[in-house]
């Protein structure tokens, strides 16, 4: 292998969200990874960093040509320039569009359980949340067409957000699928927008579809928010894109981004984007071998010796959901029993709504030692639980 993922990365005292936490501890409960990025990626930041000027930035065209060659070779659509926006996140876009495309009181789609900054997104802007909660057969979840298409048919609803891939769940949702969520859509006057931030981290063999290259109905009807901050592990730098191929709704998406100034790159943003959608493949390959290796090992583990819990089928995300129905419905008390007993600090499944009281989320990004030390830990805070 010519990256390295094993070596753990020490990222104590570095203001880490993820890592300010007890000397004890370990975290693995946000969506960051515990790898260094692409040496690609760190030697362009370091060429920007040694020019020593860090003042305003544009948006070059080699930032557009670096989405679009990344999206037609690896994912097969093709997009044009135009249909392009740059924002500094894929939730502060959301947002933005909550404001943009609703208005108060107005309710929004969301197909539970579901990242839970969603919920932020819907309520802190004054519009209500209406959960689709998915169907769960025990093994994987699925759509509820009939309740998502009675969720649509409110008159009160005008907007979808869609998760694809879904976090936490893993899903990665076919053409057949996003087909008919496109059609139902449009037949109720609904606006989509597709989270597609995890795209690029499936299972090797295994590739997502996005929801615009599905049908006219979709690409007209739709706005998709990607980036390669979760695949490159850059979140902190900023760095995302909004694409919009229907012209009246890029200029009101265009509109509320400008008014809410989430728009405009910092001085790295650029850079970073463009050494990974044009130099990073390589890295990327080897990374999501890892990370399935890591969820095969995870959920051997889990099978052998914690009997209480049951890994959700998944090809997407390097996010384990882990099914504790049968030890708790409050994975919340669980999750907290857990941290107390052993350190290790997971997701409570009671955020993401649904019926997410009943599981926990894991991050497995990171080296197979540091893996392995959080399965035996989650191990003894399952039989705490137990015996609790």
């Amino acid at each position: 292998m010519k990256y390295d993922f094993d070596t753990p990365v020490n990222r104590r005292g570095t203001a880490s969200l993820k890592w300010e936490v007890g000397e004890k501890e370990l975290p693995m409960w946000v969506a960051d990874m515990d790898f260094e990025t692409a040496p690609e990626i760190k030697e362009a930041m370091m060429k920007r960093a040694e020019h020593g000027v860090f003042g305003y930035s544009v948006i070059p065209d080699e930032w557009y040509e670096a989405y679009v060659g990344w999206w037609k070779d690896r994912h097969g659509f093709r997009m044009e320039k135009d249909w392009l926006i740059f924002c500094t996140g894929v939730i502060p876009a959301i947002s933005s569009m909550v404001r943009k495309l609703t208005t108060p009181a107005e309710k929004v789609v969301i197909q539970t359980p579901v990242y839970h900054i969603f919920f932020n997104s819907i309520l802190n802007n004054g519009r209500q949340v209406l959960e689709s909660p998915l169907h769960y057969d025990g093994r994987e979840y699925e759509i509820d067409f009939s309740d998502l298409e009675e969720k649509l048919s409110d008159p009160q609803t005008s907007l979808m957000i869609l998760c694809n891939p879904h976090n936490p769940t893993g899903n990665l949702w076919n053409k057949e699928t996003l087909l008919r969520i496109g059609e139902l859509c449009e037949k109720h006057h609904v606006i989509v927008v597709s989270d597609e931030i995890h795209c690029d981290l499936t299972d090797p063999g295994c590739e997502y579809t996005p929801f615009a290259s599905v049908s006219k109905a979709c690409r007209e009807n739709s706005v998709t928010c990607i980036a390669p901050t979760k695949a490159f592990n850059i979140a902190g730098l900023q760095t995302a894109a909004v694409v919009i191929p229907n012209e009246q709704l890029r200029h009101k998406v265009w509109r509320g981004l400008n008014t809410d100034e989430v728009a405009e790159p910092n001085a790295f943003a650029i850079g970073a984007a463009e050494a990974a959608f044009t130099q990073g493949g390589g890295w990327l390959y080897e990374l999501r071998k890892y990370i399935k290796q890591n969820r095969e090992t995870a959920i051997a583990f889990i099978e052998e010796n914690i009997p209480g819990i049951k890994p959700v089928t998944s090809h997407a995300t390097y996010l384990m959901w882990l099914d504790c129905s049968r030890l708790t419905d409050d994975a919340a008390k669980l999750a907290e029993l857990v941290r107390e007993k052993t350190g290790l600090y997971l997701s409570a499944g009671n955020l993401f709504g649904g019926n997410g009281a009943g599981f926990l989320r894991m991050n497995l990004a990171c080296p197979k030692s540091v893996l392995m030390d959080g399965l035996n830990r989650l191990q003894e805070g399952a039989s705490a639980w137990k015996a609790f």
